[in-house]
């Protein structure tokens, strides 16, 4: 380690993420450290942070480097994994070199159509392990469910519905044979509000990603099933995501305190969860391809974090022999660059046999602690055939699952405007719907739109991965109740909200209009409401053109032109700005509807007719522009560099609302905002701080619980309902405010109850650069309870 010594406060580890500085800026970096308080260096960027804000100089010459961390920490072993351990020790003790080196890389099995295939050992009765895709719902299969999608989830901020949507999803991939599956996604986490894939994650806020990973691991879990937390690390757009054509992948250079306190966090509540797999991602940070990177995977992941699972390559992911000793355990879906290889390397001693029997002690592991070695256990891929040809019908639905479905679908709803337009005051007479996404796709059958979720979206069904594309932002195919690719599920039907509407018009006698084409449609006047449903739609592998589309602008406009009852619902796939309308005095309502999997039409109705309550609240900010993000467009290359793509992330951890907050910038809607059909009351905020010791160093004890906050929460309205109190806490020398707890309560009429949140000394913590630990800063820890980022209700504080 190299320690630059200058001064009493000033001390530069040059070991973590390194950039080649002249002597004379090391110097000028320790005076701004003697100078300025408080002070952060970071060392992707020099970062210096001064009341809060951000002044960022970033490395434009001399890219971020990650340091090299050896050897790959050994799996311990230890707490729950400890029986499990015991157990692959002694199966892997008696496996040959080529058996170990066997289950440590994919095969292709033309008895099914699993994402991956690891390698079996029959001599001593180990089966190998089927992978698939993903984390909402199994994908490209039949006699399956299509769950809410996981931003759908976040926006519900329910942990209990989250932990059964996963219990119910992982029994389905266990009916069908599969061993580990590849979700949940914490990262992409949302830098920017163009990523493609931000809809397969649950929140751009790291506590909310966090904890709704941590449900849905311990969920799939319980169901026997080994979870995936994806992608590691800093996996945040699709554009360049991978190389293709000659252009490396885009390297994401982040400094060492944004990546903890950002991008790891939700990692770290994945892995005390329990997580038995973690996928490394496509992209570079900080100049290495992440599985290749020794630092993230053997220095954060296996030492810092003391993950004792099984690192598991992204499909056909950058890697070499070299990511043995970076930490990689298991790629997909060949052999890569090990299998022989890998054998060859131990024999020609520059791989150690130790290291295979870790990987494979690794994997085995994870199939004990799950216990698939039990004989309830399907052997892999049973239900897992192509659909095209000759196959036993495998059917994975159980009863109990319907109504996780449909509540799931329900509580993703976020109501963002509403002038006494919902609920329906009495049953409509006269119902007219209009808009693309209103109806059914043409098709769900068994072909490539079925299997990668673009049955609304056919151009998308056409493009290669690696391509230009520049795909409408609305998918005109019909609605959309999943995004595309990976991430997609299996809808068993599709209920369309032009269908559900008229199944309930048929029983309460009420008249339907439809046009599901025009632009400009004719109206009748005597509608008592129009319902406009419009979407935007966002795939793996290509990130979103823009946050709106003028075709779907332009419908709601000239509806509401016609219409003085205009109600629109937006099925997205990730951010959909509203301001070209939303200030329309004839557009009464807008419902921002996410992606609510196969049950899209009955949720709806329910809210619509007040048979059931909207609680979701935002899992991100509704900008009223494009440019107030921190953050827009993903990076691309620069000029004189065509193949090296370079992000810096010089915006730290100030993204989405800690960025609004941190500029002054008002929102359209704010993070953690949603409207209800009833009103809630919050009072008497307790906060019980107890003692803990700043100087505390022991990695346990991040977990200690040091402060409780209570309130109270009464319901005013005549209408049962449920809050989302949420509890922000401003810490020193950080964004204003930081999501830090939330509780879903229900409420019937006038009826109180009782919040509480337990702040965990993590909460409280900064990443220390120069200590390289979580630390607790002295001062004062201000405190907001609301029902959202903005709607501060309670405000205290506590002194450490």
């Amino acid at each position: 380690m190299h320690v630059i010594k200058n001064a009493k406060h000033c001390r530069l580890k040059y070991n973590e993420f390194r950039i080649v500085w002249s002597s004379f800026f090391k110097i000028i970096v320790c005076l701004f450290a003697r100078l300025l308080s408080p002070t952060v260096i970071m060392w992707s960027s020099l970062v210096i942070v001064v009341a809060g804000l951000p002044f960022v100089t970033s490395a434009t010459t001399d890219y971020a480097q990650s340091p090299p961390v050896y050897p790959t920490p050994s799996g311990r072993g230890t707490g729950f994994w400890t029986a499990a351990y015991e157990n692959a020790r002694d199966l892997v003790g008696q496996m040959t070199l080529e058996e170990k080196v066997n289950i440590t890389r994919g095969f292709t099995i033309s008895d099914n159509v699993c994402a991956g295939n690891t390698g079996s050992v029959p001599r001593l009765e180990w089966p190998g392990m089927c992978l698939h895709d993903a984390g909402n719902g199994v994908r490209g299969t039949d006699l399956v469910n299509s769950y809410p999608s996981a931003l759908h989830v976040g926006a519900s901020w329910d942990k209990n519905m989250t932990y059964e949507r996963a219990y119910y999803m992982a029994k389905e991939f266990k009916a069908k044979g599969v061993n580990v599956i590849l979700g949940p996604n914490a990262g992409p986490l949302g830098r920017t509000p163009l990523g493609g894939r931000n809809w397969e994650g649950f929140s751009v806020d790291p506590y909310l990603s966090g904890q709704l990973n941590a449900k849905t691991i311990i969920g799939h879990q319980d169901a026997g099933v080994i979870a995936n937390i994806k992608h590691f690390i800093a996996n945040e757009q699709e554009t360049y995501r991978r190389p293709y054509f000659g252009v490396e992948a885009v390297s994401s250079n982040v400094d060492d305190k944004t990546l903890h306190e950002l991008y790891v966090w939700p990692f770290m509540d994945g892995v005390r969860a329990g997580v038995a797999s973690v996928m490394c991602s496509y992209n570079r940070i900080n100049s290495t391809y992440a599985c290749e990177n020794s630092k993230l995977m053997n220095g954060i992941l296996k030492a810092e974090l003391s993950f004792d699972g099984f690192v598991l390559l992204d499909w056909n992911a950058q890697h070499t022999l070299a990511s043995v000793n970076a930490g990689l355990d298991m790629v997909m879906p060949g052999g890569g660059s090990l299998g022989s290889n890998l054998t060859q390397a131990v024999h020609n001693g520059s791989i150690s046999e130790d290291r295979v029997t870790d990987m494979a002690t690794r994997i085995v592991a994870a199939w004990y602690l799950l216990g698939q070695n039990g004989t309830d256990f399907p052997f892999p891929g049973v239900g897992m055939k192509n659909l095209t040809q000759s196959h036993e019908q495998v059917d994975a639905r159980i009863p109990e699952s319907k109504p996780v479905i449909l509540e799931g679908a329900i509580a993703g709803h976020v109501l963002v405007k509403n002038n006494e337009a919902l609920p329906f005051a009495k049953n409509p007479t006269m119902l007219s719907v209009y808009g693309y996404d209103a109806t059914v796709p043409r098709t769900k059958n068994t072909d490539t739109l079925f299997q990668l979720g673009y049955t609304s979206s056919e151009e998308m069904g056409q493009a290669v991965l690696g391509t230009v594309q520049h795909f409408n932002q609305a998918a005109r195919g019909g609605t959309v109740v999943t995004g595309g690719r990976a991430g997609a599920n299996a809808p068993a039907y599709i209920d369309d909200p032009l269908s559900a509407i008229q199944k309930r018009a048929r029983v309460d006698g009420t008249w339907v209009n439809w046009d599901i084409i025009s632009f400009d449609p004719d109206v009748n006047a005597a509608s008592d409401a129009c319902l406009v449903f419009i979407n935007a739609i966002a795939t793996e592998g290509w990130d979103r053109e823009g946050l709106h589309d003028d075709f779907s602008d332009g419908l709601v406009l000239n509806v509401a032109s016609k219409c003085a009852n205009t109600i629109v619902i937006i099925h997205a796939a990730g951010i959909r700005l509203v301001d070209q309308w939303i200030e329309h005095p004839n557009v009464t309502a807008t419902i921002i509807a996410h992606l609510p999997g196969q049950d899209s039409g009955e949720a709806l109705v329910q809210l619509l007719y007040g048979e059931a309550a909207f609680t979701g609240k935002l899992p991100y900010t509704l900008a009223m522009n494009e440019s107030d993000y921190a953050v827009y467009s993903p990076c691309g290359l620069s000029p004189g560099n065509d193949v090296d793509p370079q992000c810096d992330f010089t915006e730290g951890v100030y993204i989405d609302y800690r960025a609004f907050d941190a500029r002054n910038i008002t929102p359209r809607f704010e993070f953690g905002f949603g409207l209800s059909y009833t009103a809630f009351e919050y009072s008497l905020l307790s906060v019980e701080p107890l003692d803990f010791d700043t100087d505390d160093d022991d990695e346990d004890s991040l977990w200690d619980i040091v402060a409780t906050v209570n309130a109270t929460i009464k319901n005013k309205g005549s209408i049962a309902g449920a809050e989302v109190a949420q509890l922000y806490l401003g810490i020193p020398n950080s964004p204003p405010k930081q999501l830090r707890g939330f509780e879903k309560i229900p409420l019937s009429p006038e009826e109180s109850g009782e919040v509480s949140f337990q702040l965990t000394r993590r909460d409280f913590s900064v990443w220390d650069v120069v200590a390289q630990e979580w630390i607790v800063q002295k001062g004062e820890y201000s405190i907001y309870m609301g029902a959202s980022s903005r709607d501060i209700k309670l405000t205290g504080s506590i002194e450490v």
